[in-house]
């Protein structure tokens, strides 16, 4: 690689894995489009891209700071008194771990199977268009099921003991929450772990991890703003778990060439990821996952044509 391609790929990286529009699918479509004549079957290429992977993860890490030093700090606790008791810290720490843990197991299992289809950009383009289904289909849902919960059911508003809306029957039953849960720990365990789970579609190049795993704490009932940061907490220990197995890699005798590319790499994807971590929490406070949609479909038909006709 010379050095504008690596700034690319690193630029590229950093907002992309973010935004729900898959890294690995741009990162094995654009060379190709370019010709740029990347060997993306090398162990190399897999290791230089696992170090972008780890400067984004350094920049969730640096942003949601606070959030974890609590989140290590009631772990601890948890683990000392050997209970979970009320705090929201602590079931949250576990919340993650009980979402990770699925996602690693299974990850770990089936690298390796699916290590060929990193380098076919014909299946990255048709998992990019999947991935965009999944997304529209995933707001579809949730958007039709939130209308007829409107339609259905008589609501009165009245404001909850911590400030947010609650829903109350004409007939009188308890109030609920209104719409969508508030909070990332009113999740129940199989949720969590069903939500971790889906991480695991992001083994294949353009289903997007935190398109995937967005879709599924939608449908568990998280907001969108919840979802999204779920879904970035979950994200990290699975990003730097695969960067221990890989980056070794970039120390061996036939990686070294690509060491200094790879350090850059991980400070230009891990200040885009940052910018685009920052974008993303303020847009998810109301906005859809549709333009990320229909913009992966988009990329996905446009770049099967252009492998069509060999461009």
């Amino acid at each position: 690689m010379n050095l504008i391609q690596v700034i690319v790929l690193s630029i590229l990286q950093g907002v992309s894995e973010l935004f729900p529009v898959s890294s690995l699918g741009h990162a094995v479509l654009l060379p190709r489009l370019l010709h740029w004549g990347i060997n993306e079957k090398s162990d190399t290429w897999l290791a230089f891209l696992v170090a972008l992977h780890l400067g984004t993860a350094t920049a969730l890490l640096i942003y949601f700071r606070d959030d974890w030093l609590d989140v290590a700090r009631a772990f601890v606790r948890s683990v000392q008194k050997g209970q979970m008791g009320n705090d929201h810290d602590a079931r949250l720490a576990w919340m993650v771990l009980a979402g990770t843990i699925p996602a690693g197991v299974v990850g770990l299992a089936l690298q390796d199977p699916l290590r060929n289809l990193f380098a076919s950009p014909y299946a990255a383009a048709c998992f990019l268009i999947l991935n965009g289904g999944i997304m529209f289909a995933g707001e579809w849902f949730i958007q039709r099921q939130q209308d007829m919960e409107t339609i259905q059911e008589p609501q009165l508003v009245a404001a909850g003991s911590a400030g947010d809306q609650v829903v109350a029957s004409q007939s009188g039953s308890h109030p609920r929450p209104l719409g969508r849960f508030r909070d990332i720990t009113q999740l129940g365990w199989r949720d969590a772990a069903v939500v971790g789970f889906a991480q695991v579609g992001a083994l294949c190049p353009g289903i997007s991890r935190s398109g995937i795993t967005m879709v599924a704490g939608l449908g568990a009932g998280l907001t969108h703003e919840a979802a999204a940061r779920f879904a970035f907490l979950l994200a990290t220990p699975i990003i730097f778990a695969a960067g221990v197995l890989e980056i070794p890699k970039l120390f061996e005798p036939a990686g070294r060439s690509v060491l200094g590319d790879a350090v850059l790499g991980m400070i230009l994807a891990g200040l885009a990821a940052y910018a685009a971590v920052r974008f993303l929490m303020r847009y998810f406070e109301g906005g859809r996952l549709y333009p990320f949609a229909y913009y992966s479909i988009g990329v996905g038909l446009g770049s099967l044509v252009l492998l069509a006709v060999g461009a």
